[in-house]
């Protein structure tokens, strides 16, 4: 680290809180010590990323993919000696799916094999089909309308929004030293409704979905034999969602292929042209309507303290995936960094004031549905804001969902009086890279459900690497993206927060409780 990092790391602190009480918080250096070299020396994080990844495989909501992960994450738990594991319903969520088969090739003007995969949630073709390809470019329901009665038994091309670019730069970044003692600034501010590039985009955004509603209407009364489409990528990534609602009761849609851009461009530069075009697909894909639960995994390490073993110090990832891929970076790093930071404590054998608990979130995909429940069920319902007896036994919630990259620091969430706190516990980690207590919020993940609450929850800050542009929700989330030192060092930092966490005299100090949400 360079002297001017050092001074601007001493300048943030200043401001964030009174030097007398950075050196009152107690670390357990020997404690520290035996973490590092059972997380470094002995770690089991890879092999915990394998059987997510590879073995499970893609754990999309509800799929049996996600059953088998809940299965071996709670076995594998109890084997390292956590207590009470459980797979825990927090609630109903909606239709199961999975894929059983899929192919897509052109076949005229010559054969070519191409990369994609059904959309999530989206029906089977009837069996293997060879149709013709129609390319719909609307922007307008008038254009829309210019396609009436030609598109019975086509498959349908939409138009690639973002084409793919050639890039002269590596996908994979880490922060910088600048970059991070930027981020200890306070919050930017962001555009608020009022903005009028916010609105033009907000609008932009509505009509666009409202012109793909009316699209799939006018697909399905046309009798159009299926959809191809993309949301972007590139050198073979395709970025995917899902293509109907999860919903029991989910008006039908066509089946539907999300495709490499390289490819969808390919077909509609032919079409262009005047060129005929065939393509040949079929998928299979298989609902799951007997059981529309959604599920958390959760398991503890039980508080010895007679007065503080009520107390609950909580750390988690969400478990499920997208389905393309087998969920990597998202998150089954995540999960495996917060299981192996339970077997470093267990193997390190400790006796925590507090008890430890650990929950690997279902749903999280579709809107943090499980955290979000869990805390609702647990701890207070955001929209009135009455609190369960549990919510005073929280001592503090610690989330990892922003790839595989190393941990660089950690968001305050705006709850700054944890920031001495923090600072103090990540000063053993210097050396490994991560310094930095930022002030800032970060968005997107589980410990938010905590937050709307009043709970004390944070989420790690991490080297990006190439989650953004490679792997986030794509077909390339795979476990050879995923860097092994940065999960050992990542799985040691956060169980030496746990264990503090579930050490110290009082719990982590709180915000100021919110008001209820307003219902959306």
């Amino acid at each position: 680290m360079t002297t001017l990092r050092l001074l601007a790391l001493a300048g943030g602190l200043a401001l964030a809180a009174p030097t007398l009480a950075q050196q009152a918080e107690k670390v357990d250096q020997a404690m520290i010590a035996k973490i590092k070299d059972e997380g470094m020396n002995r770690s089991k994080v890879m092999e915990t990323a394998f059987y997510l990844t590879d073995v499970c495989g893609p754990r999309l909501a509800n799929s049996d993919g996600l059953k088998r992960a809940n299965e071996w994450t709670k076995g594998q738990l109890t084997k390292w000696g956590m207590s009470n594991a459980n797979i825990e319903p927090w609630g109903d969520f909606g239709r199961g799916w999975d894929i059983e088969k899929s192919y897509i090739a052109m076949t005229a003007p010559y054969y070519h094999s191409m990369i994609g995969a059904p959309k999530a949630w989206t029906p089977s073709t009837s069996g293997n089909v060879k149709k013709q390809v129609v390319y719909v470019n609307a922007t307008t329901e008038e254009d829309l309308a210019k396609f009436q009665g030609k598109l019975r038994d086509k498959i349908v091309l939409t138009a690639v929004a973002t084409p793919p670019k050639t890039t002269f730069e590596a996908d994979a970044k880490r922060y910088t030293d600048d970059e991070l003692t930027k981020m200890m600034e306070a919050q930017p501010a962001r555009p608020t409704t009022d903005d009028p590039a916010m609105t033009e985009r907000l609008n932009a955004r509505r009509a666009q979905a409202a012109l793909r509603t009316k699209l799939n209407e006018m697909l399905m009364s046309e009798g159009a034999a299926a959809v191809l489409s993309t949301r972007g990528g590139s050198h073979g990534t395709f970025f995917t969602s899902n293509g109907a609602p999860y919903a029991a009761d989910a008006k039908p849609v066509l089946p539907e292929i999300e495709m490499s851009p390289e490819d969808q461009l390919r077909l509609i530069r032919l079409v262009e042209a005047g060129i005929p075009v065939e393509v040949e697909m079929e998928t299979k894909t298989r609902f799951q309507n007997t059981d529309l639960k959604g599920y958390n995994v959760i398991a503890e390490i039980p508080g010895t303290d007679r007065k503080l073993k009520s107390e609950v110090v909580m750390l988690g990832g969400h478990l499920d995936s997208w389905h393309a891929a087998t969920g990597a970076t998202d998150n089954a790093a995540g999960c495996a960094v917060m299981m192996e930071a339970m077997r470093i404590l267990k193997a390190t054998g400790v006796k925590p004031r507090r008890t430890i608990r650990i929950a690997l979130w279902g749903e999280e995909e579709q809107g943090l549905h499980g955290s979000r429940n869990y805390v609702k069920n647990h701890f207070a319902d955001p929209a009135t804001m009455k609190l369960l007896p549990a919510h005073e036994k929280l001592a503090g919630y610690f989330n990892l969902d922003n790839g595989g990259g190393k941990i660089r620091g950690i968001y305050l969430q705006g709850n700054e009086a944890v920031a001495p706190i923090f600072t103090a516990w990540l000063q053993p980690f210097a050396e490994m890279g991560a310094t930095t207590v930022t002030p800032r919020n970060t968005g997107g993940t589980d410990h938010l459900s905590f937050d709307a609450v009043g709970l004390p929850g944070f989420q790690f800050v991490q080297d990006g690497l190439d989650y953004g542009t490679r792997t986030h929700h794509t077909n390339q989330d795979t476990f050879d993206r995923l860097q092994a030192d940065d999960l050992k060092q990542a799985s040691v930092i956060v169980a030496s927060f746990v264990y503090h966490t579930a050490m110290r005299d009082q719990k982590l100090p709180r915000k100021v409780l919110p008001a209820p949400a307003p219902k959306s």
